[in-house]
């Protein structure tokens, strides 16, 4: 049975009981129907795989289409678990649980769910960071939109192609750390071509999705991602989770921190490793909790805030030349060019991490922080995936 424009059957009926098709069905004939055979075997959606009952086989029309075998989604997930194990490579486990997202998602979600200690960092940190680069290589099939600059001009009708019509939430990304997916070969955009079509982008998915559509900003260079949230930030839902997710996580646990080191957030004095849009983040919300906490001023907690990034210490000898979302944290200081010396001179009782640069929480770092503080907190949330976080980050 199938339904049109919400009428059963092909079309409308005329005045002989006829079918016919409005306007619009000729436009876009398109129509909806229960998915059932193979359609429902090739839709990750509802697929279930041997976990048909011979009731549903028969009442789907799949009988004849899955060997005879029943298996219940645990018992797959303990063969599916098994044979991941066998793969010595971090990315063929991601690739193999790509594959299984594409044919059975249900069953690609327990088992995330179930095992997501095991599974997290085949999904996540650190292997999605070689899966990007690799992109091109292990491409499979779309599993999103795909929106360049020969779409200029007809963003909206491109949205229109997307076969979900409720949407609540768009991750949005434009490659710019990866420059690696499968993409066109020629010079990135910058400037005002860029920005045109980033707010025909913006526009279009408001008018397709309506006022309450959110805008997830994912993986933009710094250059851009600082710029993009603050543009539509009052105009459109919008966010971006390396500047606002990861400070949300890192402030939560600094708070529960505090239950084993004591004391008020006000009491500390951080110091980050990487000035990117994940440390200014994490740092700018800091310092607001602490406003919040203490009634001072935001300028004044942020004070309570240090920075290394690869030049060194940041410092207001160094304003000039800074990028506009480090400058709220250069403070009055001597130049300190490395790590160890700035833990020395700045002495902070938390330390944070937040860099594209591997080993550089050495041994002589956490020894120097242990001396200065009966309980001193390290949070090493640095992302050294070559080429990867590097960009992220920021440095």
């Amino acid at each position: 049975m199938a339904y049109v424009n919400g009428s059963v059957g092909g079309g409308v009926k005329d005045l002989y009981g006829e079918d016919s098709a409005t306007e619009d069905q000729l436009i876009t004939p398109w129509s909806f129907s229960v998915a059932s055979g193979c359609t429902l075997l090739r839709d990750p959606c509802y697929n279930k795989g041997l976990a048909f009952t011979e009731k549903e086989r028969d009442a789907h029309y799949v009988r004849g289409l899955l060997p005879p075998a029943v298996y219940t989604q645990d018992l797959q997930e303990k063969r599916l678990m098994h044979n991941l194990r066998q793969y010595d490579v971090p990315l063929h486990r991601y690739i193999a649980l790509m594959d299984l997202q594409e044919r059975n998602e249900r069953l690609f979600y327990k088992l995330l769910i179930d095992n997501v200690e095991e599974l997290l960092p085949f999904v996540y940190t650190p292997t999605v960071g070689e899966a990007c680069q690799k992109y091109g290589s292990i491409y499979r099939r779309p599993q999103g939109l795909y929106i360049s600059l020969k779409e200029k001009g007809k963003i909206l009708e491109v949205l229109k192609n997307w076969p979900e019509k409720t949407i609540q939430v768009i991750v949005v990304t434009d490659g710019e750390p990866f420059s690696i997916y499968c993409i066109r070969r020629q010079k990135r955009a910058t400037g005002k071509e860029y920005a045109e079509l980033l707010d025909e982008f913006m526009h279009a998915v408001k008018q397709n999705y309506g006022e309450k559509i959110l805008v997830q900003f994912e993986d933009f260079a710094n250059h851009n991602a600082f710029d993009l949230l603050d543009k539509y930030s009052s105009s459109h839902l919008v966010f971006n989770d390396d500047i606002q997710g990861t400070s949300s996580v890192v402030l939560a646990g600094l708070l529960a921190s505090l239950k084993l080191i004591g004391g008020t957030l006000a009491d500390n004095t951080f110091l980050f490793l990487g000035a990117g849009e994940a440390g200014t983040g994490i740092a700018e919300l800091i310092a607001l909790e602490i406003s919040k906490q203490t009634k001072a001023p935001v300028e004044e907690t942020r004070k309570k805030i240090w920075f290394v990034d690869s030049k060194g210490l940041i410092v207001s000898s160094r304003l000039q030349s800074l990028q506009h979302f480090k400058k709220p944290w250069a403070h009055e200081h001597e130049p300190v060019k490395e790590l160890l010396d700035a833990v020395k001179a700045i002495k902070p009782t938390v330390l944070i991490g937040s860099s594209g640069v591997g080993k550089t929480f050495t041994k002589e770092v956490v020894e120097t922080m242990a001396s200065l503080n009966k309980k001193p907190l390290i949070l090493a949330l640095s992302n050294p995936t070559a080429g990867y976080s590097s960009t992220l980050t920021g440095s």
